[in-house]
């Protein structure tokens, strides 16, 4: 078998417009106190990828116009829509009356395993990822449904927040989408 790339205009990508109005997935990821704007612009293009409904950013987290931002999200933040949360708690508070499941990604003692978690296609979902040192403060942990974590099995305890973001942005678009 040959494999022959693909160049960018054969991929049959939307442009903005066309994105802006297509189908978005029930699915926000809000970023807790993110202090790399690399990280943060790489959120943006995980959930351009799987065209997430949108992003809040809490916290201090670094919010655009930033360069480090700029350089990951390539563009991203001007797909997919973007917002400052000023009071986190507040924000979860006003989504769970809108129907949507509280899920954190963190490590705690009643954590799923992200293989066991079965995605409900008719849910919406806010998934939380935590600061890049501390994880997912505790104020918001005892505003969640549920904690997920992703299974590792070496020296390290944790993975990168954007590496983890695109994990498990995997996991719930092929489980919404398949």
């Amino acid at each position: 078998m040959t494999f022959i790339k693909l160049h960018t205009h054969e991929l049959k990508r939307p442009d903005i417009a066309q994105y802006k109005t297509q189908p978005k997935l029930g699915i926000i990821l809000m970023a807790d106190r993110i202090r790399s704007g690399h990280n943060v612009g790489s959120i943006f293009r995980i959930a351009d990828s799987f065209a997430f409904e949108a992003i809040a950013l809490g916290g201090y987290t670094v919010k655009p116009p930033h360069k480090e931002i700029q350089k990951t999200a390539i563009g991203a933040t001007d797909s997919v829509p973007w917002l400052e949360v000023e009071d986190e708690i507040e924000y979860i508070l006003k989504l769970k009356k809108e129907g949507y499941k509280i899920i954190a990604l963190e490590q705690t003692s009643s954590s799923i395993p992200l293989q066991n978690y079965q995605i409900d296609k008719n849910q919406k979902y806010l998934i939380i990822l935590g600061n890049e040192v501390d994880g997912v403060s505790e104020s918001l942990l005892q505003q969640v449904d549920e904690c997920i974590e992703i299974p590792q099995n070496g020296t390290k305890h944790s993975l990168n927040v954007s590496v983890a973001a695109g994990i498990i942005s995997w996991h719930f678009y092929a489980g919404i989408s398949f």
